[in-house]
């Protein structure tokens, strides 16, 4: 799309269009930028800009679509109030910036805090602190690569087998803990610690 039918769609304030082009991940992040800030109070689309933030990023290929825009769109959407999912999308982007995600994981909000723990920029310190917070949060530890793996050790015994079976899926998870899972009494952990035990000979 052309810039100027761009500008003209914003000028007109037509909300559906926009939210229309940003329901495309591959609009560019300058247009998605200029979409944004006219309507920062506007609760779909900003619903829709942070959507459209998360489609375009991918936690297993994290330097794709990095950009200073994309970071200073998830620090503005981090503090945004017109949609409180904006905040939950911001958590869970691997391009949040990490003094963002220390904010974040004081989050009021438990689910915010719980993609927090499932963020692969989370600093350790940020993610030893959630360790302690209720189960929801704590739970997403046990699939983060960067969950220190002191950390790791203990969800082996967590009596919750997704925390398990997202513990057997960990790339970080070490050949012990993976050899203990292997023993799980739920078949579908240890095949999955098995799994990932081969992935690694």
């Amino acid at each position: 799309m052309m810039k100027e039918q761009l500008q003209q769609l914003i000028d007109s304030k037509d909300e559906s269009a926009l939210l229309e082009l940003l329901n495309d991940r591959k609009l560019d992040i300058e247009s998605v930028k200029a979409i944004y800030y006219p309507f920062r109070d506007h609760k779909e689309i900003v619903g829709q800009v942070a959507m459209n933030l998360s489609l375009r990023t991918s936690i297993y290929d994290r330097e794709k679509e990095y950009s200073e825009t994309m970071v200073e769109l998830l620090r503005d959407l981090s503090t945004n109030s017109a949609d409180m999912g904006a905040r939950w999308a911001v958590a869970k982007n691997p391009h949040t910036p990490s003094d963002v995600l220390e904010r974040l994981a004081k989050d009021e909000v438990n689910l915010v805090r719980a993609l927090v723990a499932t963020n692969p920029g989370t600093p350790s310190p940020v993610l030893e602190k959630l360790f302690s917070d209720e189960k929801i949060v704590r739970d997403g530890l046990s699939g983060n690569p960067s969950t220190p793996m002191k950390i790791l050790k203990i969800l082996v015994n967590d009596a919750d087998k997704m925390v398990r079976m997202r513990l057997a899926e960990n790339p970080a998870a070490s050949n012990e803990i993976l050899n203990e899972l292997k023993a799980d009494n739920d078949e579908n952990v240890a095949k999955a610690a098995e799994v990932n035990l081969q992935g690694r000979a």
